[in-house]
C-alpha cells in the first residue's frame, strides 16, 4: 500500500474551506464577537491544517530514503519528492537529517510554501521503530493560500512520535499505527503582522478500511478541558483552547473528506462548536464521495441568542 499521504492535505483542505465559509454575520452586523470568532476559527483551521501538512510530507519523504525509515531501498535518493521541493540528506552531531526546501506550489495546487522544514532524528535509530522520535524545525516557512492570496508564516519545532512502530506504506498489513505530534510552542505570523505562540498536541491513528482513515484527537488538558488539540494566543490577543470533542475522522473511500468529528474553540467571547458529517438537514450521513458533506456551527451570538448554521464544506 503505497498511497501517498500528499492526498491527506486535501481533508485539511476542506475543513480550512469551511472556516472560511463560515464568515457570515449571524445577525444584523452588530454582534462584535462574530469577527473575533470567524477569523479566529479560520486562523486555527490554517494554522493545524498547515501544521498536519508538514507532518504529511514527512511521512511521504522519508518513506524513501532508508537511512531514515529503515526500509530496505537505496541510500539518500527519493521518488516521493513532492512538487516545488528540494531535499538533501546529511549525518551530523549524533543526528542523520533531512533538509526539505519549499519553493513554490504544492502538488494539490493550494497552497504556495517558501521556507525550509528540517527533520532529524539519531544515527542508530530509523522512523520505523516503536518509538522514534522525530524532530521538525520549521524555519521561516511562509504558506500563501492560493484562493485568497493571505499568507501565515511558521517558525518553531515540534516532534512526531511513532508510538506504534511501523511505516504508512505498509499499512494494510500492519492494520494500526499510531503517530503523536507535540509542540511546546510554534511561533505563528499573521498576514497583519501579530505574532503568537501555540502549543499542539495530537494523536493521529492510521488505520485502514477500504482504504486509509485517519483518526485524530486532542491528547491535552487545560484546566478542566480534556482533548485539547491546540491552545494559546490568537490574533487578538486573547488566550484561547480548541479541544477535539469528537475525533475527526478521514476516510480515503470518500475521497480523503472529513466524515465526522466535531471541534470546540473556548475561551474566547463565545464558545464555537462544529460539528462535521452531515447531510443539508443536519443529520449525520454516508460516504458521498464527490457530493457534498454538510457541518453545524453553534454559537451564543449578541443579547444570548444561540445561533445555528449548516453549511457545505
Amino acid at each position: 500500500m503505497k498511497t501517498k499521504l500528499k492526498l491527506f492535505t486535501a481533508a485539511a483542505l476542506s475543513l480550512s474551506l469551511f472556516f472560511t465559509s463560515c464568515k457570515k454575520d449571524d445577525s444584523t452586523g452588530t454582534d462584535n464577537s462574530i469577527t473575533e470568532m470567524t477569523t479566529h476559527s479560520d486562523d486555527q483551521a490554517r494554522v493545524s491544517d498547515d501544521a498536519d501538512a508538514i507532518a504529511n510530507d514527512a511521512n511521504t519523504i522519508i518513506d524513501d530514503y532508508s537511512a531514515f525509515s529503515g526500509r530496505p531501498g537505496s541510500e539518500g535518493t527519493t521518488a516521493n519528492l513532492l512538487c516545488n521541493e528540494t531535499a538533501v540528506l546529511d549525518s551530523a552531531n549524533g543526528q542523520r537529517t533531512i533538509t526539505v526546501t519549499y519553493n513554490g506550489l504544492n502538488c494539490l495546487e493550494n497552497r504556495i510554501l517558501n521556507g525550509v522544514v528540517v527533520y532529524s532524528i539519531p544515527l542508530g535509530t530509523r522512523w520505523r521503530d516503536a518509538g522514534a522520535v522525530l524532530t521538525v524545525n520549521i524555519q521561516n516557512l511562509r504558506i500563501t493560500r492560493v484562493r485568497d492570496n493571505k499568507s501565515i508564516t511558521i517558525n518553531g519545532t515540534k516532534t512526531i512520535t511513532n508510538v506504534s512502530g511501523g511505516l504508512i506504506r505498509d499499512l494494510s498489513t500492519l492494520g494500526t499505527i499510531t503517530h503523536d505530534i507535540a509542540s511546546t510552542g510554534i511561533i505563528v505570523t499573521f498576514d497583519n503582522g501579530s505574532q503568537r505562540s501555540w502549543q499542539i498536541a495530537k494523536r493521529r491513528v492510521f488505520t485502514f478500511n477500504n482504504g486509509v482513515v485517519i483518526t485524530t484527537s486532542g491528547t491535552h488538558t487545560e484546566g478542566a478541558t480534556t482533548n485539547v488539540a491546540v491552545w494559546g494566543t490568537n490574533r487578538f490577543g486573547n488566550a484561547f483552547v480548541t479541544a477535539f470533542t469528537a475525533p475527526i475522522v478521514v476516510r480515503q473511500d470518500c475521497a480523503f473528506r472529513i466524515v465526522s468529528g466535531q471541534v470546540t474553540h473556548s475561551r474566547l467571547v463565545n464558545n464555537v462548536v462544529v460539528t462535521f458529517g452531515l447531510d443539508s438537514n443536519g443529520n449525520p450521513t454516508t460516504c458521498p464521495g464527490n457530493g457534498v458533506y454538510y457541518m453545524k456551527i453553534v454559537w451564543t451570538g449578541l443579547n444570548g441568542v444561540v445561533r445555528t448554521q449548516i453549511l457545505p464544506y
